[in-house]
């Protein structure tokens, strides 16, 4: 042990005496540690969000949403099914479609149907613009929401559509910033609601995508679906307006407006009783044949039109994540590869330290050192070199990673494991590519060295 420490004091004293010409050697060891790190950070925080979303869209989800039907399409198409689908009528998503696709398919497990308004909400004096979302209780249990306060809408308020409503946190803050809520009344459009319950606060990542399902839930007022229909409008009922043709997305009640889009955010469809249809299933693998079902009892409810559109969020993330995980495989191994050059650095430089001290070598052997020491001499001062030049690239990363998500507001995790793994690497290119120096250090014949000069 006293001689392996000796020797290990003669590669640190070799490795200290040719300080400069060591750091650039360890420069590409520490460049490709911090790389694999900050590359290995930037995909655990893409894995991350997409676990996020997931949360967010619920587990197992269908959104059915409507769309505009594109007559001038089905016009242009000789395909005589196309128009007779285009000239067919159709009542649009309604509330009898979610009650259908309940009662009918057996592998949902529950129906969300949403009605959502624009409107300006005002209480106490203070006046805000938000949703007004008519909705069931399944819409909680979907969107795995829960209250922070107060009470759901109970059966005698969801049957009579009483005039109550829950606050999301947000538009809560913003209403009732000093005060307790519950029990206060909002003014929505030019309804008076009850407030009956506070969500608790859902971080919403910015840019999520509506169309998966994602809105701001802290953002918006709740209240029971059949309290929007009979108190705001319930667009399935004709109205002499529509009869004339003027219906225009947008309903005026007393001192009051608001806009109401259908589906895809146009107002040129009002047709449709609801503006969303979300349909939990109750195991994954059953979403795909779930989801051709609805497709087909829609069409056949809906006469053929093509007014309809179903996402499936699970799917599109799950593809999402597979294009994110090809791209960071393909960063990591760029990455590495700054590693695998760090070694052949490591490589030139060691060789070329033991044509300089090819003297020192015979004398060390002359004086009773064995090749074995040798070899361990140089190996150890490759490692130590590989070694020190992963500590500095393990800091160096993890600034990287810090300065990645203030610029770019990407945001990176770095773990543990992607720490120890690169350090660990580093180690193992010190000690593979400082071999071969070593060998050829340890194999020079004595009496040569000594009379080289």
């Amino acid at each position: 042990m006293e001689r392996k420490l000796y020797i290990l004091t003669i590669a640190l004293e070799a490795v200290f005496a040719n300080r400069f010409r060591s750091m650039l050697t360890a420069l590409g060891i520490i460049f490709g540690v911090a790389a694999v790190i900050a590359m290995l950070a930037i995909g655990n925080g893409a894995r991350q969000e997409i676990l996020d979303q997931m949360k967010l869209v619920g587990v197992n989800n269908i959104i059915i949403v409507p769309k505009v039907q594109k007559q001038s399409a089905a016009k242009e198409n000789g395909d005589e099914k196309g128009k007779q689908a285009s000239n067919a009528n159709s009542s649009g998503l309604s509330l009898s479609d979610a009650e259908s696709i309940q009662q009918i398919i057996p592998s949902v497990e529950s129906v969300s149907p949403e009605v959502v308004y624009e409107t300006t909400v005002i209480a106490d004096g203070i006046s805000t613009y938000g949703k007004v979302s008519g909705v069931t209780p399944g819409f909680f249990d979907v969107f795995n929401l829960s209250l922070e306060r107060g009470e759901m809408f109970n059966l005698e308020q969801l049957r009579f559509g009483k005039a109550v409503c829950i606050l999301g946190s947000g538009i809560k803050a913003r209403l009732f910033p000093n005060t307790d809520a519950l029990g206060k009344y909002v003014k929505c459009g030019n309804v008076w609601l009850k407030v009956t319950g506070i969500l608790e606060n859902r971080a919403i990542a910015e840019g999520m995508s509506e169309n998966m399902g994602i809105s701001d839930y802290n953002n918006q007022v709740y209240a029971p679906i059949q309290t929007i229909l009979l108190r705001y409008r319930d667009r399935s009922v004709i109205t002499t307006s529509m009869v004339r043709g003027g219906n225009s997305g947008v309903v005026v009640m007393g001192d009051a407006m608001m806009s109401f889009s259908g589906g895809d955010g146009s107002d040129e469809d009002a047709s449709n009783q609801v503006d969303k249809i979300v349909v939990k299933v109750k195991e994954t693998n059953m979403i795909p044949q779930t989801s051709e079902v609805i497709q087909r009892m829609l069409a056949r409810r809906h006469s053929g039109v093509d007014d309809f559109e179903i996402k499936v969020p699970e799917l599109l993330l799950k593809q999402e994540q597979r294009t994110k995980d090809i791209f960071n495989i393909v960063l990591g191994a760029i990455a590495s590869i700054s590693l695998i050059v760090g070694g052949i650095g490591i490589m030139n430089i060691m060789l070329a330290s033991v044509m300089e001290r090819t003297k020192e070598i015979g004398i060390r052997m002359a004086t009773g050192a064995t090749r074995r020491d040798v070899v361990f001499q140089f190996l150890s001062e490759a490692t130590m070199i590989s070694l020190s030049g992963g500590i500095i690239g393990v800091f160096l990363g993890l600034a990287l990673a810090r300065i990645i998500t203030e610029l770019t507001g990407i945001l990176t995790i770095v773990s543990l494991s992607s720490v120890f793994i690169s350090f660990g690497v580093s180690a193992a290119v010190g000690i593979l590519f400082g071999y071969m120096p070593a060998r050829k250090a340890a194999l020079q014949d004595p009496v040569t060295s000594l009379r080289y000069e």
